[in-house]
């Protein structure tokens, strides 16, 4: 049996695995970092550690958070490092058997295929369940972000 931390982003029901979660919480101030990918929101510090807060929004091509909507904050290890995914909101810790995890649609463009490593039907509607470190993972370095700016 496989527990997934479930959360919401976009009206879209997303998954997790629980042993790379180490807590939820509202997100805290952000301080903007320069030059950082899309998907970096910036740094926050949360109790005294440093963490990297990641917009999955981005790599999930969704639309922008609405302003009024305050995020949660996803704190779990992913690559190494703690990072902080933001999140419309945090469901449950739902138990699921991986015979029940199907592979994500071949329809799904394939940049999402990256990120979305399988579907879980439940009664609540399809639970998509992501993988934490190809989403937290650095973007490849296009040449024009090598270096000083132009």
């Amino acid at each position: 049996m496989t527990q997934l931390v479930t959360f919401t982003v976009g009206g879209n029901r997303y998954g997790v695995d629980v042993a790379s979660v180490r807590e939820a919480v509202r997100a805290p101030r952000r301080t903007p970092v320069p030059l950082a990918p899309p998907e970096v929101d910036g740094l926050a510090n949360l109790r005294g550690q440093i963490v990297m807060r990641i917009d999955p929004r981005r790599r999930l091509q969704l639309p922008p958070r609405p302003a009024e909507l305050r995020p949660m904050l996803i704190v779990a290890e992913a690559n190494g490092e703690t990072v902080g995914l933001l999140v419309d909101e945090v469901g449950d810790v739902v138990d699921v058997d991986p015979d029940q995890v199907k592979a994500a649609p071949r329809t799904l463009h394939p940049s999402l295929r990256t990120y979305i490593t399988g579907a879980v039907p439940l009664p609540q509607g399809l639970l998509l369940v992501l993988d934490l470190a190809a989403l937290t993972a650095p973007a490849p370095t296009s040449p024009q972000h090598e270096g000083a700016p132009a």
